[in-house]
């Protein structure tokens, strides 16, 4: 029977779920437990009932009145504190006073007749229900100037007075927090009477019909228990039904009451998302506040309903659970009319469809790079279906058949693709087949334009068909190229055959050359090395006798044994002078035999740059003041340098004399010091006869010299320069030569510095 009761409870219920809400109360289940007792003790109760019911009669009329009106004032004061206190709570919330007053005046003011009214802090009405629109009138206007009410407030507790109307009402009053001021909680005692009024007339016609009425019940209470119990049955086996559903299907119910603003959700729906229930319902603005703003508008579809735009809601949505990530969810929801309220609710259930959407996502994710890696075949690819329509294809095969793109959408059947593009013309005694095998075909075709065409088509799974069609045609034109070039291969293998006893010979005869070559080589070196010796000796033999030449002849023109004749003065002179030149021609071919001989060896200090340049431009002072030439010394002076002083010496000297030989009279002769990084360039610069293009590679080599043997006007053996260019290579640098006819040349000596801290440059 409590069972059947519950069918009554949509009274009490809200929601769809309000059945099931109470059929879990504790105290319902606590009632179930005693039903079977209740059915054998409550016709006995009914009996004894309307006994004390008829003796209770009288004592009830009478205290009906005084209780009636202590019953107003009690419910005054509970209304009043009620509304303080949700008025507070409103302000915390944001709430309007007169959403809160109208939220609660079906429930305890409409109904009794009660007048609520709500002051700012400076007393002035700001809402009131019934609803009197816009007023300036205060609180005290309303109750009257002699109430303490409004002075006292809560201390006052209920009282009863005189409106200045001549209404005499009971009344409370509430003190409420910034910025509201008071509640003022009013009924009119004739209101309250009313009530009495009509009980006490009733209650005679009460008393009659309560024996027939519970007689009538009790007849009822047991048909009712016998229906109850099988009610019982249905509906334990439909709520088992549902939360299994629920509860595996990853389901929850959604109760949207659209007139009051509240969203009610199913536990299932709480564990889905992983939230804790914190109460029956859930604002309009939580549930909205859960709802990613991009998928669904719950503000837009509200006022569609109420427009009468929209009555059922299907679509897919994102909310976001406890732990901040976003579940995608498909509501489809139905608006219905509560037959009692005539309220609208929209009701419905609530899928996850998370699982399914990144399926889908894959599944696109999967077709796109499908699309894009038929796309970059190079080959014109199809694929059919089993009914022959068209699934895909990609823009070579587009190409081929000149296929628009709105006809290459999927779904098209083979004919219509057929009729609608431009077949290519293909020779048909071209073509040829290659294999069959498992529902595989390939074949070979030529097209008119001289093309071919490699076609393989496979039967897939489904039924339908995939074809590939490969451009061939230039492997067909290569195959006719490796065609031809096997008979060229074949003419070419007689004439090789023809040029290897050819080449054979001339191996031969190479080799004999090669062995000729060596044993020329072996006497070359043989030779060099005899004429290095030959030199070596020979210039020592020839020191000899010169510097007895030279000493003899020095001390006849010093007269050291008594003065000489004026002529054989100068006859002494020039034999002194040639010796001497003769003298440097010897050291000079014996350095050069020395250094080709690999016999030389540097013996480096650290030396002054000055100091050489200074001693280089000394020895050469004499023939520059002879010509008149004009010599300058530039650059960094103080530098210093590893090296071997004598080679050193012998670099400028010997490109100082060259200057100084080939600069006509009046010239000028500039050297040069510039410090680079990690090393030295001396660049020694006349204003001589210069050097021919053509001679300018040969010039350092030994005895090379400008001129020839027949023209020749300066004297010198061609072995300075050479000299030079060895002794700087063998300080690990280079020596770099830049002439022009009649213009000069600029000679550039470039040595390392091996120790960077060993250098100091000072200010010329």
């Amino acid at each position: 029977m409590t069972r059947a009761n519950a069918s009554c409870a949509t009274v009490r219920a809200d929601t769809i779920l309000g059945v099931a809400r109470s059929l879990t109360h504790p105290l319902y289940q606590r009632f179930e437990s005693l039903e079977p007792a209740f059915r054998t003790v409550i016709p006995g109760i009914v009996a004894l009932f309307i006994v004390l019911l008829a003796a209770g009669a009288a004592m009830q009329t009478t205290a009906m009145r005084e209780d009636a009106l202590l019953d107003a004032a009690g419910e005054i004061d509970l209304v009043s504190a009620l509304l303080a206190r949700d008025l507070d709570n409103g302000t915390r919330t944001g709430a309007v006073p007169s959403t809160v007053l109208a939220a609660l005046a079906s429930r305890h003011l409409a109904a009794q007749g009660r007048i609520v009214h709500v002051s700012s802090e400076d007393g002035h009405l700001i809402a009131s229900e019934p609803v009197i629109g816009q007023t300036q009138r205060t609180l005290v206007d309303f109750l009257g100037q002699t109430q303490p009410l409004t002075v006292f407030g809560d201390r006052a507790g209920v009282m009863r007075i005189t409106l200045p109307g001549g209404m005499e009402v009971f009344a409370a009053v509430r003190n409420l927090a910034a910025p509201l001021g008071q509640v003022a909680v009013m009924q009119p005692v004739s209101r309250v009477l009313s009530t009495w009024q009509q009980r006490r007339g009733g209650l005679a016609l009460l008393f009659a019909l309560a024996g027939v009425a519970l007689t009538a019940i009790t007849a009822g209470f047991v048909l009712q228990s016998q229906r109850a119990r099988a009610a019982d049955e249905d509906c334990d086996c439909v709520r088992e039904r549902i939360d299994t559903a629920l509860n595996r299907g990853h389901c929850g119910l959604w109760d949207w009451d659209l007139a009051r603003g509240r969203i009610y959700w199913s536990d299932s729906m709480y564990a889905m998302l992983g939230y804790d229930r914190t109460g029956q319902y859930m604002s309009f603005g939580e549930v909205s506040g859960f709802i990613h703003r991009d998928d669904v508008d719950l503000y837009a579809f509200a006022d569609a309903i109420s427009r009468g735009e929209a009555t059922h809601l299907d679509q897919e949505f994102r909310v976001r659970d406890s732990a901040g990530n976003w579940i995608w969810l498909k509501a489809r929801a139905e608006l219905v009319t509560d037959r009692r309220t005539r309220s609208q609710h929209l009701v419905g259930i609530v899928v996850d469809i998370s699982e399914q959407r990144r399926m889908a996502e894959r599944t696109a994710t999967a077709d796109s790079r499908l699309r894009d890696a038929v796309e970059a075949i190079s080959e014109a690819f199809v694929l059919w279906d089993a009914d022959n329509r068209l699934v895909l294809c990609n823009a070579k095969y587009q190409q081929l058949h000149q296929l628009t793109a709105d006809m290459a959408q999927g779904g098209a059947t083979h004919d219509q693709i057929m009729q609608l593009s431009a077949q290519p013309n293909i020779d048909r005694k071209s073509m040829r087949a290659l294999h069959s095998i498992d529902g595989a075909s390939s074949y070979e075709a030529r097209l008119s334009d001289g093309r071919w065409l490699q076609i393989n088509g496979r039967r897939t799974k489904d039924g339908g068909s995939v074809s590939v069609g490969t451009d061939i045609t230039k492997l067909k034109q290569q195959e006719e190229r490796l065609t031809q070039s096997e008979h060229q291969l074949l003419m070419h293998v007689t004439d090789l055959k023809a040029s290897r006893q050819k080449l054979e010979a001339q191996a031969q005869q190479l080799a004999d050359m090669a062995e000729r070559y060596l044993e020329q080589k072996a006497a070359a070196e043989s030779a060099n090395r005899a004429k290095s010796e030959f030199l070596a000796n020979m210039s020592h033999e020839l020191r000899t006798p010169l510097n007895a030449i030279i000493g003899f002849s020095e001390i006849m023109e010093n007269g050291m044994f008594g003065p000489l004749g004026e002529k054989y003065t100068d006859y002494v002179r020039d034999i002194r002078s040639s010796g001497g030149y003769l003298l440097g021609i010897i050291d000079d071919i014996l350095n050069m035999s020395r250094i080709e001989s690999g016999k030389l060896h540097l013996e480096k200090s650290d030396i002054a740059l000055t100091l050489v340049i200074d001693e280089a431009v000394r020895k050469s002072q004499d023939e520059i003041d002879r010509k008149r030439l004009a010599l300058t010394v530039e650059g960094t002076r103080g530098a210093h340098l590893e090296a071997d002083p004598h080679a050193l010496y012998q670099i400028i000297g010997n490109l100082l004399d060259n200057a100084v030989k080939f600069t006509p009279d009046d010239g000028q002769i500039a050297i040069r010091v510039r410090q680079v990084p990690g090393a030295l360039n001396i660049f020694v610069e006349d204003t001589g006869i210069g050097i021919p293009r053509d001679k300018i590679e040969r010039i350092g080599r030994p005895f090379e010299q400008v001129e020839g043997d027949l023209t020749r006007s300066y004297k010198g053996s061609g072995l300075g320069l050479a000299i030079a260019r060895s002794l700087t290579e063998l300080h690990g640098g280079s020596l770099r030569l830049r002439s022009a006819i009649g213009a000069g040349t600029i000679v550039m000596v470039h040595l390392p510095l091996e120790s960077a801290s060993r250098i100091t440059a000072k200010a010329a």
